[in-house]
């Protein structure tokens, strides 16, 4: 018996020390692979901080031996980026909070209420998703055209303000929440709408936040789409706008890297204040289909 339970704590003992192992192996290789990802970055910020000779020495340095905010404050300068920090401003809020709207009440009407054809009408509003963004271009552009609202805010904002995607993310999280809520807020007499906005929305704020930061980054790296139907400098977005600075200097690659560096900031900002319910979210998401 005694040589049984030695046996036993020296299994055990192998076992924890292959689960550690395997855990610190886990942690190292996803640590390098975070390095490995942050280098670029680290590089755009450096080299937009640095001295422009000493951009291409060898080895590069991630970390500038001497700061200069100059390159900033004359990217920002040189062209109209305040008026392009606007229209992706406008044009990303819009979008979100129109994505927002829409996305939740279409994903209540298919993950809760009971009507003929629901399942199958879903399904086609998720074989959407099967379709090339680039094949909806010139129907889209057609319609703007038809409209007059080439080198508008309209334009921009308007085919954007519905995603499937969307639908399909907030619709399977409502359908992993308890429908006992439901029925006593029935049974106390709130219509649908009231069951809506009082009930499933304040219990899907992962859900919700997670879906304004997609759609949120979505718009503001927008460029085929803002590229068609911007005919003029003033409705340019923070994405156009870096491509023709990029062509009128294209030899200066401390005033390109500090004009992507400071484009960068709001999507890691925004990225930064939701990442908490961004990755709940995630996780929440498709416990149920």
């Amino acid at each position: 018996m005694a040589v049984l339970a030695t046996s036993s704590r020296i299994t055990r003992r192998r076992h924890r020390s292959i689960v550690a192992a395997r855990a610190i192996f886990t942690h190292v290789l996803v640590l390098f692979g975070a390095v490995w990802m942050l280098v670029p970055f680290l590089w755009m910020i450096g080299a937009s901080l640095e001295p422009e000779d000493e951009i291409f020495t060898y080895p590069p340095t991630l970390i500038p031996r001497q700061l200069d905010f100059q390159h900033w404050v004359l990217a920002w300068s040189l062209v109209p980026f305040p008026r392009f920090f606007l229209n992706s401003g406008v044009m990303s809020v819009c979008i979100t909070v129109g994505q927002l709207i829409t996305a939740i009440f279409a994903a209540y009407a298919f993950a809760r209420l009971q009507f003929p054809g629901r399942d199958r009408l879903f399904l086609c509003f998720l074989a959407t998703l099967m379709v090339p963004g680039q094949v909806l271009l010139i129907p889209q552009f057609v319609i703007i055209r038809t409209f007059g609202w080439l080198n508008t805010y309209q334009a921009l904002i308007v085919p954007g303000l519905a995603s499937a995607y969307a639908v399909f993310l907030l619709r399977q999280f409502f359908l992993g929440l308890p429908r006992e809520l439901e029925d006593a807020a029935r049974i106390d007499g709130c219509s649908p709408l009231r069951i809506l906005w009082q009930i499933i929305v304040p219990l899907s704020g992962p859900a919700i936040i997670t879906m304004a930061i997609f759609a949120f980054l979505g718009s503001w790296n927008a460029f085929l789409w803002p590229l068609i139907v911007s005919t003029g400098q003033d409705m340019f977005t923070v994405q156009l706008g870096l491509t023709m600075f990029r062509g009128a200097y294209s030899t200066q690659w401390t005033y390109i890297m500090a004009a992507a560096s400071f484009i960068t900031l709001p999507v890691l900002l925004v990225f930064f204040v939701g990442q908490r319910y961004f990755t709940s979210g995630i996780a929440l998401t498709g416990l149920k289909g």
